[in-house]
């Protein structure tokens, strides 16, 4: 698996619709709240055009692209954290990701209630951001509590535990993610632990109609307010006009492109989603071509070893070196063959970061 995604936001802000449009899962949609109660979980592979051409000029069928999972939990709504709705039982889906998309309704829909009465796309990321907020402190609550007990017998590592995590729900306390605070490595350790989900990164995607401003003027406006509102907290963002991605979705291969243009886009929505996850997270891909052609995800600055670690934990505790090829030199030379002749492969140990577009064969002993 490359990475994977929560996509949360408020019923019937079209989450699902986006979800559909990504995946082409067929998740449920209807226009009631809490029509999602088990998320939904999409695997799609990561459009890639090297591997494409990295196929063509090796002769290997059938490249293996990375992949994506996105997770679709229920619509959350104001008192989620304590319960409203279905609650945590949602939350808990999401602790795992890699990654938060947080879907805001940017469009108008007579059919489709707002249930918060109308649009206001501050108004909406605050209510989810709130919740989420809420449920971090009452995990590190328990979390707190459970080392206070054990620190009153005198651990010292069980009080500077307990320290740690007043600091962290402190900070909470103030109405900012996790993610914006200067953390410890022990702090680091907490948030992996207990599957803190402020301290994830996170995507915001306005959900929009094509049609929405001849509807109802002004609704740019609540879609400029999510820009502006990622940019101040260090998030990215992304537009979707949820329901055009769903039908370009749905046609055969050969129309989705055709489509595409006439709508003037020059990417599917699935496209520049990954785009911008891969971007929020940092994340590079490297291929693979000693059996198969396949391609993988890790984050930049991964050294050699634990990128072979990706491929089996066998080739990163047998590490010896890695020969590497990089993309653009294999496709300007158009052969393996040529590329070692011109001394363009090069042998790197374990201190080598691994470089996105690297053709790598990694050497082991088991």
């Amino acid at each position: 698996m490359g990475f994977n995604c929560g996509i949360v936001g408020l019923p019937n802000s079209g989450k699902s619709t986006i979800f559909n449009a990504l995946t082409q899962a067929g998740a449920q949609i209807a226009s009631y709240p809490f029509c999602t109660i088990e998320p939904n979980r999409g695997i799609v592979p990561v459009p890639d055009q090297r591997l494409i051409k990295l196929g063509e000029i090796l002769g290997k069928d059938s490249p293996i692209p990375t992949k994506i999972e996105f997770v679709d939990v229920a619509g959350l709504v104001k008192g989620a954290s304590g319960g409203e709705g279905l609650g945590n039982k949602f939350l808990g889906h999401i602790r795992n990701v890699d990654a938060l998309i947080h879907v805001v309704r940017c469009f108008h829909d007579e059919d489709v209630a707002h249930v918060m009465g109308g649009l206001d796309s501050l108004r909406d990321i605050e209510v989810i951001n709130t919740e989420l907020i809420l449920s971090d402190i009452e995990i590190l609550e328990r979390a707190e509590e459970k080392w206070e007990k054990q620190g009153k017998a005198g651990d010292k590592k069980a009080i500077a535990q307990a320290e740690c995590i007043h600091t962290m729900i402190e900070y909470l306390n103030k109405g900012t993610f996790l993610k914006d605070m200067e953390m410890t490595d022990e702090m680091l350790e907490q948030t992996k632990k207990l599957g803190l989900i402020t301290h994830k990164p996170v995507l915001y995607l306005a959900n929009t109609d094509e049609k929405t401003e001849e509807k109802e003027p002004g609704f740019e406006k609540s879609i400029k307010a999510v820009e502006e509102y990622a940019g101040t907290s260090g998030s990215a963002f992304l537009s979707l006009a949820g329901k055009i991605e769903e039908e370009i979705s749905e046609l055969p291969k050969e129309e989705q492109k055709e489509y595409l243009q006439a709508m003037g886009f020059e990417y599917s929505g699935l496209w520049r989603l990954i785009e911008s996850a891969y971007k929020l997270l940092s994340l590079i891909t490297f291929y693979t071509i000693t059996t198969d052609l396949q391609a993988w995800t890790v984050k930049k600055g991964t050294k050699a070893p634990a990128a072979a670690g990706k491929i089996h934990t066998d080739f990163e505790k047998g590490f010896i070196r890695a020969e590497v090829i990089h993309y653009n030199d294999l496709v300007a030379e158009g052969s393996e063959h040529h590329a070692r002749e011109k001394g363009l492969l090069k042998s790197e140990g374990k201190e080598y970061e691994i470089k996105d577009g690297d053709v790598i064969h990694f050497l082991f002993n088991v």
